[in-house]
């Protein structure tokens, strides 16, 4: 970690803000900062009132079978976590123990199970919408927690975090109008927080030299935009927020299509409501009750 984002973790942890752990990235979160984030997302929520979205919960596990079904293995195999279960009788079980209390590995012990963690926290909806949508679409809202293989000692890069996310699948001028919209009313919330947020075209994190061309092929299509606001750096400001146009990916995937027949297309838009909480802390201070009193209205309604 470089200077400035030491002495942002060591600040978040003296005012007891996260817990450290010892795995990167992985750290607890104390009192303070879960009521802060439960604000947000109730912010957040007020913000979404005229979408109507049907509001959905799912585990941090999804079915092994959708990261297959989505290529996502072919895009992002870095990032990705599976879950291995012991499905041996006693006698693997004492060998399991044995290499264990000898400090040896054991990962040959384990077997891979029928889910994995969830990448993305709009995955496990797409699956539960095959068929034909009604006219005008769906849209659903969630939080759920996401795991990215990623382990940093940089508090804003934590390997499991909660996103605030929407889904709207239906015709394509019907999604991309939705998420354009969205954009503008994340970019507006982040301003009225208090908070130096700006948008701009983005890219996911695609694996290897084939990534680097998706990535590039997703920016000159303007497919996803990211609300930024500088936590660690000015230089190389945060992503708090997603805005993401799939096309007919999903629809094509698991069946979708639109209530004119037509395969259906989709987007998507994620606030990272622990990056969202930490600029919040980064700009306003480690103590909530010195916040300024715009920010402190609009949370603490």
């Amino acid at each position: 970690m470089n200077d400035d984002s030491v002495a942002f973790y060591d600040g978040l942890v003296a005012h007891r803000l996260i817990v450290p752990v010892r795995v990167p990235g992985t750290f607890g979160r104390g009192a303070v900062f879960e009521d802060v984030l439960e604000r947000l997302n109730a912010a957040i929520s007020d913000v979404a009132r005229p979408d109507r979205a049907e509001v959905c919960t799912f585990p941090p596990v999804i079915d092994r079978r959708i990261i297959e079904q989505t290529e996502y293995l072919d895009s992002f195999p870095h990032l990705a976590g599976t879950v291995f279960s012991f499905f041996g009788k006693e006698r693997e079980a004492l060998e399991l123990s044995k290499l264990v209390h000898a400090g040896e590995p054991w990962a040959a012990t384990q077997g891979m199970t029928d889910v994995c963690l969830n990448p993305a926290a709009c995955y496990p909806v797409y699956p539960t919408l095959t068929g034909t949508l009604p006219a005008g679409g769906r849209t659903i809202t969630m939080t759920n927690w996401v795991y990215r293989h990623e382990p940093s000692d940089e508090p804003t890069r934590m390997q499991s975090f909660r996103v605030r996310e929407f889904v709207r699948v239906g015709k394509s001028d019907e999604v991309v109008g939705w998420r354009d919209a969205w954009r503008e009313r994340g970019l507006a919330l982040m301003r009225d927080l208090g908070l130096p947020a700006e948008s701009d075209v983005a890219s996911d994190p695609f694996f290897g030299r084939a990534g680097r061309m998706l990535a590039d092929g997703q920016k000159s299509q303007k497919l996803k935009f990211e609300i930024l606001v500088p936590v660690i750096s000015a230089e190389k400001p945060t992503a708090v927020a997603s805005f993401n146009y799939h096309q007919d990916h999903f629809g094509r995937v698991f069946e979708i299509k639109s209530a004119d027949g037509e395969v259906a297309h989709s987007a998507c838009l994620g606030f990272g409501l622990e990056r969202c909480v930490m600029a919040l802390f980064r700009h306003h201070g480690f103590v909530p009750d010195e916040w300024p009193r715009a920010t402190r209205d609009r949370l603490w309604r």
